[in-house]
């Protein structure tokens, strides 16, 4: 009975173990960076509270600049909260737990099975150790990369820090860069910097899943000796959307911005043909989640503007340190708007069809984010009336798409605003459903079971 009464409640436990937990975290970490000994000079407890949020979310907005601001041992805390942020609460919490040798409950597999949408309750530890070690050797090689150019830049001590700490930063798609206020933008002709920085993002942003997904299928195919160009068709239908559709928003994303910044002076257009195509791709990159900067934002043409909102509204994929509204999420609305339009009965791709409760889900999922944007940005528009309109939604899309991209009016805004930001990282990272339901709760097996007459009503 015991076991029974955890498996029906299991998935609201988890939403708010996930919701909980990271709020846990977030105010654990801002009463850590508002020690003095992580300042170099005082901070007002709201600004140590909005670096740790943008931390842990894994955003990038900041209202002080953390190069300047905090000492070693802050610089320390930002990297723990960045790198807990990107593993998630559940996946940190596991690894305790197997350091002290606790053996994980029916509840807690449930708690993970529903984290990551797993299939089967059994294999938990060994997904979460994998999430590990991929996680780690990634940034390890990123940091690799990075020492490359940084060694020489900053020395052996400063490089060797700053490469791990990008590297984990880039990978958990959390742009809290020690660059200053310039953030990448020195780097902005230089392949191994942006490269490392574009692969890092991607790889972050992919999900833990997809690359569950391609570890196994790539061991099987080494197995068996198959060609490579067999391992698309094994994988699953997520991963093949997931990898599908990213791949298309990075080059329709930077030949958008390729167009639409080529001409204009004060970003990309005194760049040489290869940097302009560099900084394009960087560009197309980062507005889905990462946050880096090779140009200046406020630089940018309204357009290019525009282009990045709808870039970071549809985010990362489902399982990653990225946000938005994620891009299966956007694949599915696709699909389904070609369904309706070809007159079929249900949602197809790549030859299989999309559950009708995961097509409602992926629907309800986009209206509560637009419809929280929407009420934030005129939130945040009646604060702050001297603003830059377009300014004020490029920073909100930003926080909520947990990218951490800035028009630089961050600082500038007040506390009242600041709080709306806050507010959107969070409910950005934890996902929009997760967040009503710790508000709404699920529905009664009665609701879930009742059927009621059909009718159909007018709409378009």
């Amino acid at each position: 009975m015991k076991i029974k009464k955890e498996v029906r409640s299991g998935s609201f436990s988890t939403v708010r173990i996930v919701s909980m937990g990271f709020l846990g975290i977030i105010l654990m970490g801002s009463l850590l960076l508002w020690l003095p000994i992580s300042n170099r000079e005082p901070i007002a407890y709201l600004d140590a509270l909005f670096t740790a949020t943008s931390a842990i979310c894994v955003t990038g907005l900041v209202t002080i600049v953390p190069a300047t601001q905090f000492t070693l041992f802050g610089k320390v805390i930002l990297l723990i909260l960045i790198q807990i942020g990107g593993l998630g609460v559940i996946a940190c919490t596991m690894i305790i737990f197997k350091l002290i040798s606790k053996k994980v409950t029916i509840k807690g597999r449930i708690v993970i099975q529903q984290a990551y949408n797993l299939n089967t309750l059994t294999g938990m530890m060994t997904f979460i150790l994998r999430i590990i070690k991929i996680t780690f050797v990634i940034q390890l090689i990123g940091a690799l990369f990075f020492a490359i150019d940084f060694i020489p830049r900053f020395g052996w001590t400063r490089g060797i820090g700053m490469s791990i700490y990008h590297a984990v930063s880039a990978f958990c798609n959390a742009d809290l860069n020690l660059m200053g206020p310039d953030n990448f933008e020195p780097f902005v002709g230089s392949p191994l910097i942006n490269f490392t920085v574009m692969a890092l993002i991607v790889m972050g942003g992919l999900g833990f899943t997809v690359w569950s997904d391609l570890f196994d299928n790539s061991k099987e195919i080494i197995r068996r000796k198959a060609p490579f160009c067999r391992l698309f068709s094994r994988l699953s239908l997520q991963s093949k959307m997931v990898l599908s559709m990213s791949g298309i928003l990075i080059v329709l994303g930077a030949l958008g911005f390729f167009l639409l910044e080529m001409n204009n002076e004060a970003t990309m257009g005194g760049l040489k043909a290869g940097e302009t195509v560099m900084a394009s791709f960087f560009q197309s990159v980062t507005s889905r989640s990462g946050g880096f900067v090779t140009v200046a934002q406020d630089r940018l043409t309204n357009g290019s503007k525009v282009w990045s909102s709808v870039l970071m509204f549809i985010g990362g994929s489902p399982g990653s340190t990225a946000g938005g509204v994620k891009t299966t999420t956007f694949a599915m609305m696709i699909m389904t708007t070609i369904s309706v339009l070809r007159g079929r009965a249900q949602v197809e791709c790549f030859g299989r069809r999309i559950a009708p409760t995961v097509v409602k889900t992926g629907i309800t999922i986009t209206f509560l984010y637009f419809m929280l944007l929407l009420t934030s940005i005129t939130v945040i528009t009646i604060l702050e009336p001297a603003k830059d309109f377009l300014s004020i939604w490029f920073e909100g899309t930003s926080a909520l798409g947990t990218v951490g991209l800035s028009t630089g009016i961050t600082q500038t805004l007040s506390r009242a605003s600041q709080g709306v930001l806050m507010v959107l990282m969070y409910v950005g990272r934890i996902g929009p459903v997760t967040a009503a339901l710790v508000f709404v709760g699920k529905a009664h097996r009665g609701e879930q079971m009742r059927e009621l007459p059909e009718k159909y009503i007018m709409i378009g």
